[in-house]
């Protein structure tokens, strides 16, 4: 299995995705008892990661928009291992179109985990452009649930994915591009 980065889930950060809970739950995408929680502290990881900071976020400023601006961050909770996938919804595919998707990976004890613990790691696997999520295959994988979720995922196995070491870089060539 190749290198992961990651970073370490706080009692602090934990504290802050629970106030921020119901403020920025969406009902329609919940898949486990600890979706929103799980979403949220993918977001403050990536922020950890990208600024050295995990309090430059956007949660509860960008419902209905992509987290960061060009960066949507996919966060699934699940034991880590590199036979998990970028999951994007396909009706969520269609509406935008960030220039990137970056998955985080909360290593929980099991599938069933109903709780987040401080010191809980959040691997930042990688990540894909739009062109290569809208391209990839589809499937409905359930949720934690129930068998069925009701909507197709395109998915890209972690593996696949472009190495986080390469992100940066690319992600200010495209602001280059841009400006």
């Amino acid at each position: 299995m190749k290198e992961y980065e990651y970073i370490i889930i706080t009692k602090e950060m934990i504290d802050e995705a629970k106030k921020l809970e119901k403020e920025v739950k969406v009902n329609r995408t919940i898949a486990s008892k600890i979706d929103t929680l799980t979403g949220i502290l993918g977001e403050f990881a990536f922020a950890q990661y990208m600024y050295n900071d995990w309090k430059l976020n956007r949660v509860g400023k960008n419902k209905g928009e992509v987290n960061f601006i060009d960066i949507e961050i996919k966060t699934s909770a699940f034991p880590f291992n590199d036979t998990l996938n970028l999951l994007v919804r396909e009706d969520y595919a269609l509406k935008r179109k960030p220039p990137f998707y970056v998955q985080v990976i909360l290593d929980v004890e099991d599938r069933t985990a109903d709780k987040i613990f401080e010191n809980t790691k959040a691997y930042i696997a990688g990540w894909a452009n739009a062109n290569e999520v809208d391209s990839a295959p589809k499937k409905d994988f359930g949720s934690k649930l129930q068998k069925y979720g009701g909507y197709k995922c395109h998915y890209i196995p972690i593996k696949y994915l472009h190495p986080m070491k390469e992100f940066k870089k690319k992600y200010y060539e495209n602001h280059l591009k841009e400006n």
